[in-house]
């Protein structure tokens, strides 16, 4: 599998083809979030590249994407990576860059690290945010618990964020990214296949409606005919009586 970069971008495209393929696939946005040093960046690109690069360049927020096969169906995948996430005075510290993205995604990664319990403290936080960027909207959620090697020297028990993740109805996965790349293969997997089932589910209701005819402009003589009847059955009314 050949990996293209361009722009901060990875695109992976077809064997044997100079581009990626022809026909347009569903596109399927995704968000990382989390704190600073949870693995996010590591995450992304043991996603889609299959390799573990231990050490990154400061996280610039770089997009990312990749087309697999999700039930048979072609899905072009968008990665948001993006910078950590704080708690300053007990609330979120998150610049505008960050609201975009989530905005922008149907779907997010909330990643924290066992060894790292402060990362564990940010999910409600982040959680309770992503709803209020999208009001009235389920968009689905996956809690990543990685660095699941380094079991001596956690600080967050793996219970804790599983049932954290049950308290607020999202999936959760344990991973190690420099370990395991199915888990991860996973965590991404099951967000593809909540949002394309979502998109499809609204598009019959979307088709319904476009082929809903208009309703036809009325005919000007039709009425004139139809109020000249009415006012003979008027006049006739009232000379009959």
């Amino acid at each position: 599998m050949r990996l293209t970069h361009s722009m901060c971008t990875i695109a992976e495209c077809a064997p044997g083809g100079d581009g990626c393929p022809a026909a347009r696939p569903r596109l399927v946005k995704i968000a990382v979030v989390g704190g600073s040093g949870v693995g996010k960046t590591a995450l992304v690109v043991r996603f889609l590249t299959r390799r573990f690069i231990g050490d990154y360049e400061r996280n610039a927020g770089n997009l990312y994407s990749r087309h697999i096969h999700i039930d048979g169906e072609l899905l072009a995948i968008q990665v948001q990576d993006t910078p950590g996430v704080q708690i300053h005075e007990h609330s979120l510290d998150c610049n505008e860059q960050l609201n975009r993205c989530i905005r922008w995604a149907d779907a997010l990664v909330i990643v924290f690290s066992i060894t790292d319990y402060k990362s564990y403290e940010l999910l409600s936080h982040l959680y309770h945010h992503v709803r209020q960027m999208h009001p009235g909207n389920a968009v689905p959620v996956v809690i990543v618990a990685n660095k699941a090697d380094l079991l001596h020297v956690k600080e967050v028990e793996p219970q804790h964020g599983l049932q954290l993740a049950n308290m607020l109805g999202c999936a959760f996965y344990e991973v190690s990214v420099s370990e395991n790349y199915n888990d991860v293969f996973n965590a991404f997997h099951v967000l593809c296949k909540e949002v394309s089932k979502q998109q499809t589910a609204s598009t019959p209701e979307r088709r319904r409606t476009s082929l809903i005819p208009r309703p036809k402009s009325p005919n000007m003589q039709d009425l004139k005919r139809r109020f000249k009847q009415a006012l003979s059955a008027k006049v006739r009314t009232v000379t009959s009586v």
